[in-house]
Formats: structure tokens, C-alpha cells, sequence
């Protein structure tokens, strides 16, 4: 979660680096919209969790106001301070986050993907995880670091470390961790 501005801009460098930017310039703002919605993201983080002035508190409105009109547009419910740094989303397409849920550094997550609750207990994902197109993750359970989730699993049981996954419900079908499939963007 974002503490202060050293972590705000780590989490943008971070984000930079998973989608394989070194650096933000000017011109991205027309052709990276993926981008621009989540550096929105942690700006809002980073007001909310850091910012306490009246003129803050005015600027988190309008930004939270920019925030749901962008996360239309592209069929993102992304919840702000689930995710860590290094977040990585490759295409546009519906992506739907619980708020309760948790999720470590370096998440590749594709389109179509669903987190969520059951009972109130929502998933907590750790560092170094892909979670492939059509996957869906719900309920009190725990997946481990560097986890590969596979196009349209369904996730209903905790996950070890180091492992990929997929079927419906989700089984593990190989040893493989995720390295191969993601950019780490936070070291």
C-alpha cells in the first residue's frame, strides 16, 4: 500500500517496468490508455492514504470522478489498494476486483477475470502471480508466489507456491512457476 511519495513513485516505476517502459513521456498519454488508468489508480492511493488537506480532498474527488468515467470505458472494476507494485494489465476487457481481496507485487492479470467474495472472505494473492484470460478466484483462500493461474480456472482452493494451475475447479497440472510469464517490474 502506498505510505508516501517514495512508494507512490515506486509503484508508478513499477508499473512502468511490468508493462517493459523504462520511462513515461509526454506522447503515451494517446496511445497507452491501460497506462493512464493505472497511474490514475495510484494517484488516488496515493491521495487517499497520504493527503489530508482540504485542497487534497477536493482533488481526490475530481480524480475519483476521472477514475470511474476511464474504468468504464475499458470494464475495469478495480478497486484502489488491493494491488501491489509492478501491476500488469496487457489488454482492455472486463476485470472485476473485490476490495477485500489482496494482491503482492508483480500481478499480470488478462481480461475477463474475476476476484471476489464469498461470506466476506475474498482471495489473497502473493508475489510473481499470472493470472490468465477467464479466470475466476473466489472465497477464503490463499495463492502462493509465483503461481500461474490458466485461462478460465476456477479457483475455490488455496494454491502452494511455485505451481500452475488451471481446469474448472483448479488442479494443479504443472511444477512451472510464473517466471516465464511475467515482467517483473518490482524487485
Amino acid at each position: 500500500m502506498i505510505s508516501n511519495k517514495e512508494d507512490y513513485k515506486e509503484y508508478l516505476q513499477s508499473d512502468l517496468r511490468s508493462a517493459k517502459i523504462q520511462k513515461w513521456k509526454w506522447q503515451f498519454r494517446y496511445k497507452h490508455e491501460i497506462l493512464k488508468f493505472q497511474r490514475l489508480l495510484r494517484k488516488i492511493e496515493y491521495y487517499q492514504n497520504c493527503k489530508n488537506d482540504l485542497f487534497s480532498k477536493i482533488h481526490l474527488l475530481f480524480l475519483k470522478y476521472r477514475y470511474k468515467k476511464i474504468s468504464l470505458k475499458m470494464g475495469f472494476t478495480i478497486p484502489k489498494n488491493v494491488f501491489g507494485p509492478g501491476l500488469s494489465i496487457p489488454h482492455y476487457g472486463t476485470i472485476i476486483v473485490n476490495p477485500r481481496a489482496k494482491v503482492g507485487k508483480n500481478c499480470r492479470i488478462h481480461a475477463s477475470t474475476n476476484i471476489g467474495e464469498i461470506n466476506g472472505e475474498a482471495p489473497i494473492i502473493g508475489n510473481n502471480v499470472y493470472i490468465g484470460p477467464g479466470a475466476k478466484l473466489y472465497g477464503a483462500i490463499t495463492v502462493g508466489n509465483n503461481v500461474a493461474i490458466g485461462a478460465n480456472a476456477v479457483v475455490n482452493k488455496s494454491i502452494p507456491d511455485n505451481v500452475t494451475v488451471g481446469g474448472v475447479p483448479a488442479k494443479i497440472i504443472s511444477e512451472k512457476s510464473s517466471k516465464a510469464m511475467i515482467v517483473e517490474g518490482h524487485k
